[in-house]
């Protein structure tokens, strides 16, 4: 019997595999900025709108975490939860408030309590039919803030 066997070493990655492992990572990383991207330019906009419903200017849906304060306002909640929401395990509890919120600003646009259900688990939609349906603001406006006159 021969116990005797042939081993060729070759080395685990050569020049050419790292180039080309380097450039699909590279890929997907832009591929998933790009969409996130686009996202987020098309859930601004959408929020813009329905600020504008509620009497909010629509620059403010273009601010990161300003955007998710004013929306918790809008539905009664309070705005440091858009804060809180950056935080690890806390980002859960912020979460339900952000839907009781989407919840109000719901039933503020005269829509029935199963609308939320849109806002969970289908967020765009929820957008997009607030954004471009004929609802009015039946809430209070929000308070904006005047300059003060001088005399």
């Amino acid at each position: 019997m021969d116990y005797t066997y042939d081993y060729t070493y070759t080395s685990p990655s050569s020049a050419g595999d790292v180039a080309a492992t380097a450039a699909i990572v590279g890929a997907v990383f832009l591929f998933v900025v790009f969409f996130a991207l686009i996202a987020y330019v098309i859930t601004a906009w959408l929020l813009g709108r329905i600020f504008k419903k509620a009497g909010l200017p629509q620059w403010a849906a273009w601010v990161p975490v300003y955007n998710n304060w004013k929306l918790l306002e809008l539905g009664g909640q309070q705005g440091f939860w858009a804060v809180l929401a950056l935080i690890p395990i806390v980002n859960i509890i912020a979460a339900i408030f952000i839907f009781i919120a989407m919840y109000h600003i719901g039933k503020k646009l005269g829509k029935d309590d199963w609308f939320v259900l849109l806002a969970i688990f289908v967020p765009i939609v929820w957008l997009i039919w607030l954004a471009f349906d004929d609802s009015k603001w039946q809430g209070k406006k929000p308070a904006t803030k005047t300059p003060k006159e001088t005399s």
